[in-house]
């Protein structure tokens, strides 16, 4: 692990290492997968505290983004308001969130009867009837209220002379809710998804591009599982940039559109224990949809995924953007995400990388979307600490953190940065502190609406929309987690519009928020060895996907194999018995003998 000094040295100082040797730059990333986070954020706090000048602009900025968004008789949608009214500080507001959820993997009716029966008989949902002005909230609380009562008064006429007839009310009340929330989910759909398919989703952006955004838009699909689903997603992808290099846009005023892309969905074993076969087969895919991309003059962004995966991306994305059909392109970029805490030296190395070969990369910056599975798997796996932050405000000091380095004098040039965020005081505290336009922001389709409207109104930056394209068979996984960032009371985008909430508390500094607190990890969540509290500590993993993690492991078992071949007889009676002998072969890799 890298010390104190170490760090502060590294990424505080005013020196320039974008020259410094690549492989050099290397070995900062991987030591810090789980760096104990209070030492980190020490750090962090020091980049991203913000100067009187800045400090005091993001708060004038932040406060006219909150009055403009709450003065809009516009700025809440219908889904907003019911997502207002059922946030998941409510139990109802959980209730639904669950029950949406795991609609999408009950496979058999009646398993799904029965969930509903369960979710929605115990709730309170009169208490919200009326407490919301919107019709559609209304209307929708007094079918869960009815549809409740049905339900609940089946369950106890246990010896009524009409519990047959209840029992048909039941049995038929059933199948229609659960139809109905499955179409409650295609309603929301065109909320988050632009359209089923590209095209659509091209004549559905024109009015947003007509006002100057632009779009990045996304294939919906989970990961590839067989090469049959990697054929599929890499279909899609292809088709999407033929059709968006022939659509040609008369009323747009923004930037070129773009294409995001995820490596999981274009090769069913893209992960780090079989490197060869991604930096060969899954590069071969990848640079093919390049290159077309290039022939057609379309952008493309390589998504993030879980942190096990990041190393293995950076090399895939290196030898990718250093081959020489890509080289010189400069519009094929990828996501970083400000969670991990090795955000800030991948910026650096990305930065010097494209120094090195001369053009510019793209860089989408977004605070994370993967946090729950990463907390269960670093516990799961006995890490030593979380590879991402256990609060959500040292998130946000990190993300600011990597803007200042991505807006410094010495990147400018080589990283093109796209802020992603739905956070009007991230948005206020990046313009407070940029000396220059050279930057562009980003946000969900679905998300941010109103709030970007006026930014851009105020600010006059170009603004990106990431936009899912997909059919409903493909929707609701994407959909579910849209529901759970914007439905949680702790969100900005809940908060931003919801009156109660003081304006003071959401202009508040996040450097502010973190050093209020009495210590800066949150003590709520234990670390990996410490989850099971005194009773025991937890085993210990090796994070075989992580450089710094395995190499060593890696080393200590090499040298003990090269020491020592096993020799096996059977013994009787104390003593050894002659017999035939023959190799035992290591079963994850036949070139090793074992003895």
């Amino acid at each position: 692990m890298l010390n104190q000094k170490d760090i502060s040295a590294q990424y505080l100082s005013s020196h320039d290492r974008l020259t410094e040797p690549l492989d050099e730059l290397w070995q900062n990333i991987s030591p810090l997968y789980c760096i104990r986070e209070s030492i980190w954020l020490k750090q962090l706090l020091r980049l991203s505290q913000p100067t009187e000048v800045e400090a005091q602009q993001a708060i004038t900025l932040t406060t006219q983004f909150i009055e403009r968004v709450r003065a809009d008789k516009k700025a809440v949608h219908m889904i907003d308001a019911l997502l207002l009214e059922y946030s998941l500080d409510t139990r109802e507001g959980v209730l639904l969130m669950c029950l949406a959820e795991a609609l999408m993997r009950v496979p058999d009716k009646a398993t799904a009867d029965a969930l509903i029966r369960d979710k929605l008989s115990v709730a309170d949902w009169q208490s919200h009837l009326k407490s919301s002005d919107s019709l559609f909230v209304n209307a929708s609380t007094w079918g869960l209220m009815l549809t409740g009562k049905v339900i609940n008064y089946d369950q106890r006429e246990n010896t009524s002379p009409t519990k047959a007839l209840n029992s048909l009310v039941t049995k038929f009340s059933e199948p229609v809710i659960r139809q109905a929330m499955h179409q409650a989910m295609k309603i929301m759909g065109h909320q988050f998804v632009l359209g089923r398919d590209i095209n659509e989703a091209l004549k559905n952006a024109e009015t947003p591009r007509s006002q100057g955004f632009s779009y990045s838009f996304d294939m919906l699909g989970e990961a590839a599982l067989t090469s049959t689903d990697a054929q599929k997603y890499y279909d899609d992808y292809f088709n999407a940039i033929s059709e968006l290099a022939k659509f040609k846009s008369k009323k747009a005023t923004g930037p070129e559109p773009s294409i995001s892309i995820k490596l999981s969905a274009l090769h069913p074993r893209y992960e780090a224990a079989n490197e060869e076969r991604v930096l060969t087969e899954l590069f071969e895919t990848v640079l093919a949809l390049l290159q077309h991309a290039r022939e057609q003059n379309v952008a493309i962004t390589i998504d993030a995924e879980e942190a096990d995966r990041l190393e293995i991306s950076l090399k895939l994305f290196a030898k990718l953007y250093q081959d020489d059909s890509i080289k010189g392109w400069g519009k094929f970029g990828l996501v970083v995400q400000a969670y991990s805490k090795r955000a800030l030296p991948v910026i650096t190395w990305l930065a010097a990388l494209a120094k090195q070969q001369g053009n510019c990369i793209p860089m989408r910056l977004v605070k994370g979307a993967y946090w729950d599975t990463e907390l269960k798997l670093a516990q799961q796996h006995g890490h030593e600490d979380y590879p991402v932050y256990t609060r959500k405000e040292a998130t946000d000091v990190s993300y600011l953190a990597c803007a200042r380095l991505l807006l410094s004098d010495h990147i400018r040039g080589c990283i093109f940065p796209q802020f992603a965020s739905h956070n009007a005081q991230t948005i206020a505290a990046i313009a407070s502190m940029a000396s220059h336009q050279d930057f562009e922001f980003q946000r969900l389709h679905g998300m941010g609406d109103a709030l970007y409207h006026h930014a851009k109104n105020l600010l006059n930056y170009d603004v990106r929309i990431y936009a899912p394209v997909g059919s409903h068979k493909d929707l609701l996984p994407y959909l579910v987690r849209r529901l759970l960032e914007n439905g949680a009371n702790s969100s900005f985008v809940h908060r931003l519009v919801d009156a109660r909430c003081p304006v003071d508390e959401l202009t508040e500094h996040p450097v502010d928020t973190l050093r209020s607190r009495s210590s800066l990890p949150n003590p709520r969540i234990m670390s990996p060895p410490k989850i099971f509290g005194k009773q025991r500590k937890n085993s210990k993993g090796l994070a075989c996907d992580i450089e710094s993690e395995w190499l060593p492991f890696k080393q200590q078992v090499d040298c003990f194999l090269k020491d020592h071949v096993w020799h096996a007889h059977s013994i009787i009676g104390g003593a050894q018995q002659p017999g035939q002998s023959h190799p035992v072969i290591a079963p994850y890799d036949h070139k090793i003998t074992v003895g």
